[in-house]
């Protein structure tokens, strides 16, 4: 009698973010019998897509970067890779200095390789834009091991570089201070960059030409969003896992986690059918305060680093206008705003300009979002929904002439939703890692460990996946060959 293929083994992935969706389709499609617990009501985490005045939207995050092939690659094997779609428009303005200016081009993530283009812009004063040449004739600044964006870039170029556009770039992605946040996991080949040359501009300028080379399709955009919203993303690849056999549960939340003999043991509480489960392995894509909580028994070590992971709060503001009342605003896809200017919002993106399926689907309406509050600065977030409103409208009469009244406005807010990456992050991370390897069948994943953005989220679940795939076959092949049974 042949014999049968012993199952690879049942896996739970707490968590249905996309980090957790993208782990959970990654191991199905291996064969292994998943599955989802989510303790919300809603799967997708940060990527959501809704609607408002009639129109669809996202209320979370709105694009992908499309030269890494991670995220572009998962909505093409879920069926979506027909709906995506690139901007219409990526010219964004800075609102600094009391008005809307260019966002200077020839830069990477605000760190700038071309001074022309700098020094027509008008971002920074006479004062700021004379300062930055000295870069060139500076000794060598000092790196080592880790070093804030922010206090490396104002020592070679001056602050008002790391002000007026470092700042409001890092806060569109973090929403953090740039003061603080580690360039090696933030921004590695700036990091990489600098290490090898002595002038921050030439480094600049070395890091763009190397990027440029290793695009497969030069003219490819950076950015790609999904007809519908990103938001779809997540749904589409919880209807693959499905598809592949996973079980997905939504309010399933997981109070406790526990090693057996033979594997792992969850609590659960809430959802369809509360009680305990039984898995050989368990993936973690859920922020780092519940890893913690969850592995507090089993890793004391990885729980006290994952304790100390900090955390950034914002909201959404979404507005839809009568287009008509809208005729004056001003072009490109819209605005950045530094901190030090001392606003309300800290951008906000002409949607129905930037997206054309958004305008497409309400040809007589205009939506636009503005966000508010970033780490250390998140006092506006008590003001309530109403308030928001209201000082987004007036931020936005300042800066773009908006005076009319929307007709629909929603407020989203992300409390706790992004993760902070400050010097010594690459290390933090090593040693979460290395401690969770020490389980047996355990894996994490998520916006903490590798990048925020959403192909870097799916490179992050591809590689737990991975991890808790050879552990099973390493566990399948001790266990020895079946008896032929089939039982």
């Amino acid at each position: 009698m042949r014999a049968s293929r012993r199952p690879l083994g049942r896996v739970v992935v707490i968590g249905g973010g996309i980090s957790g969706l993208a782990a959970a389709h990654r191991l199905a499609t291996a064969g292994a019998s998943v599955t989802v617990l989510e303790a919300s009501g809603r799967l997708g985490g940060k990527l959501y897509a809704d609607e408002i005045a009639g129109v669809p939207v996202d209320l979370g995050a709105e694009s992908m970067l499309a030269r890494r092939p991670e995220a572009v690659a998962l909505a093409r094997e879920v069926g979506l890779g027909d709906d995506l779609l690139a901007p219409a428009t990526t010219r964004a303005a800075l609102w600094t200095r009391g008005r809307l200016r260019p966002m200077p081009r020839g830069h990477l993530m605000g760190v700038p390789g071309d001074l022309a283009p700098l020094s027509a812009s008008g971002v920074l004063s006479p004062a700021g834009l004379a300062r930055v040449p000295l870069d060139h004739v500076l000794p060598r600044t000092k790196v080592g091991e880790d070093v804030a964006i922010g206090e490396y870039v104002a020592a070679r170029l001056g602050r008002e570089v790391v002000d007026r556009l470092v700042e409001p770039l890092l806060g569109g992605v973090y929403a953090g201070n740039a003061y603080r946040i580690s360039m090696r996991a933030a921004v590695p080949q700036l990091y990489r960059a600098v290490r090898e040359q002595r002038s921050l501009i030439e480094g600049v300028r070395g890091a763009m030409r190397r990027a440029a080379a290793a695009a497969t399709t030069p003219d490819a955009p950076v950015f790609m969003g999904i007809r519908g919203g990103i938001g779809r993303l997540p749904l589409a690849v919880a209807d693959a896992c499905r598809a592949a056999g996973a079980e997905v549960r939504t309010g399933a939340r997981v109070t406790a986690l526990r090693r057996t003999a033979h594997g792992w043991t969850l609590r659960i509480d809430g959802g369809t059918a509360p009680g305990a489960l039984e898995a050989d392995a368990v993936v973690l894509a859920v922020p780092a305060p519940a890893a913690a909580r969850l592995l507090a028994a089993e890793s004391p070590t990885a729980a006290a680093e994952l304790d100390r992971a900090e955390y950034a709060s914002m909201a959404l503001v979404t507005m839809a206008f009568r287009k008509r009342d809208l005729l004056n605003l001003p072009s490109g896809s819209g605005f950045l705003v530094p901190p030090v200017d001392r606003r309300t919002i800290k951008a906000s993106t002409f949607s129905s300009r930037k997206w054309g399926w958004v305008a497409d689907a309400g040809p007589g309406t205009f939506v636009l979002r503005t966000s508010v509050g970033r780490h250390g600065e998140e006092a506006d977030l008590a003001w309530d929904d109403t308030d928001l409103v209201r000082l987004s409208r007036k931020d936005l009469g300042e800066a773009a002439g908006v005076t009319a009244a929307p007709v629909a406005a929603r407020v989203t807010r992300w409390t706790g939703g992004l993760p902070q990456y400050p010097v010594g992050h690459t290390a933090r991370v090593a040693r979460i890692r290395e401690q969770v390897a020490k389980l047996p069948g355990a894996a994490v994943c998520g916006a903490l460990y590798d990048g925020v953005g959403i192909p870097a989220c799916v490179a992050s679940a591809h590689r737990a996946a991975g991890e808790v795939l050879d552990a099973l076959a390493a566990r399948t092949r001790s266990a020895g060959p079946d008896d032929g049974t089939g039982e």
